[in-house]
Parts: C-alpha cells; structure tokens; sequence
C-alpha cells in the first residue's frame, strides 16, 4: 500500500473525480493529470483537445486558464508549455511520439519546449539544433543541464547579425499561439480568427520563400505583391 501523502492538488483532482462517471472524457484527463510528469505526452494531448475543442464550456469553464487552475490544477504558463511542446513532438518527432509507450517515458516537457523555441523562435543553425536535440532526447539530460546549453547557444547568438527570418520565425510562434488562444475566447468574431489565420498562413509562406535572400518587398513582382499579408491586397483589413 502506498502511504506517500497526497498533495492539495491531487486530493482536490480526486474529489472532483468522484463526482464524475470514469467512462467520460473529464474523468480521463483529470486521471492523467494525477500522473502528468511520467506521462505528460497524454496530458499535453488531452489539453490540447479541450483547448482547440472548447471542451471546457460543457464543463461549466469560462475559459480554458480556469479550467486548467482551477480543476486539473496546473498554472497556465505549464499548460501552454505541455500543449505546445505535444503540437511540436507531433510535428517533428511523430515517430518518437508513436513509440513512446513502448519505449520509456519522454524526456521533460520543458525540455522539449527549448527545443521548440530553438527551432521556431532562437533560428538555431541544424548544427546547433541538432547537438540540443541529442542532448534532450539521445542522452536524456537533466532540464537544467539542457536549460544551460540552450541559453549558451543563445547568449552567443544575441551577439551576432540576426538573420532575417528568425524575425518570422519569433512572429510565427507568436501567431501560432494567439490562434489556439482565440479558439477559447466566447464570441470571437469570425473575421479576428480568419485574419489570424491568414496571418498564420502568410508568415509559413516567407519562410518557404525567404531561404538566403531577403524577405521580400513590394514592388517586386506582378498580379500581387508576396510581402504583403493577404487581407491587405484590396487595401483594406
């Protein structure tokens, strides 16, 4: 039997379970919130869903920040960090995620954030990211000692020329997360999320463009200008 004492947090999850069915989703989540640092992929799907789903209004949430604080009790900044770090698994490391569960538990959530940020926000070069990965996900470094290395590389960059698309690459990400966000706000107009979609959309597009040259300008080409956002070409927003 394990006396281990439970936490504040884990008594209040386990108080709000009893009162659920098991077999329903809000159960589930909250079951895997219990264990989330051995099993955070999980969680980080599940947020991810209730997030981009708008679970959390069936479940009496105004917003998705007081459905995370309040019932699966984590603080918003390591809400963003899990559902983004799952969204960047899945996206560069999808055979690592399928394996996860036969293989062992992934390394740190916050660790593959960094490794997130290094790609889509700090513009490492492949050497760089690459020998951060290694250190994530071959060696299973601590998340201190990757911490470390990630703002080595970075402090070192902070000295240098920045290329132009580690600019796109920072807008990017910025873009990336005000669509998930506004996907939990009641009563966003439809335009506001189409724009950032669009903004979305644009912002991939100078980065598939931009490769050794500079971002493009106007004036540069015929039947529409390629650096100028869609909603801007009739002039008007």
């Amino acid at each position: 039997m394990d006396n281990t004492p439970k936490s504040k947090a884990e008594v209040a999850i386990e108080r709000i379970m009893q009162e659920l069915d098991p077999a329903s989703d809000r159960y589930r989540i909250l079951a895997t919130a219990k264990v989330f640092k051995s099993s955070w992929v999980e969680l980080g799907e599940e947020l991810l869903k209730v997030s981009t789903k708008n679970l959390f209004r069936q479940w009496g949430y105004n917003s998705f920040d007081d459905y995370c604080t309040q019932e699966v009790r984590i603080k918003k900044p390591t809400a963003q960090k899990l559902t983004m770090a799952y969204r960047f698994m899945e996206k560069e490391e999808p055979e690592l995620l399928a394996r996860e569960r036969e293989l062992k538990p992934l390394p740190d959530y916050r660790s593959v954030d960094l490794l997130r940020k290094a790609r889509e926000e700090k513009d490492f070069t492949q050497e760089e990211y690459a020998d951060l990965r290694k250190a994530v996900i071959e060696e299973d470094r601590s998340h201190p000692a990757v911490l470390k290395r990630f703002k080595e590389v970075a402090a070192a960059k902070s000295d240098e020329e920045p290329p132009p698309e580690i600019h796109i690459k920072a807008s990017l990400s910025a873009a990336r997360r005000l669509d998930t966000a506004l996907r939990t706000v009641a009563g966003t107009p439809e335009e506001f999320s189409s724009t950032v979609a669009e903004l979305v959309g644009w912002l991939e597009e100078q980065l598939k463009t931009i490769g050794s040259s500079s971002i493009p300008t106007s004036g540069n080409s015929e039947g529409g200008d390629a650096g100028t956002p869609p909603w801007e070409d009739d002039g008007e927003i």
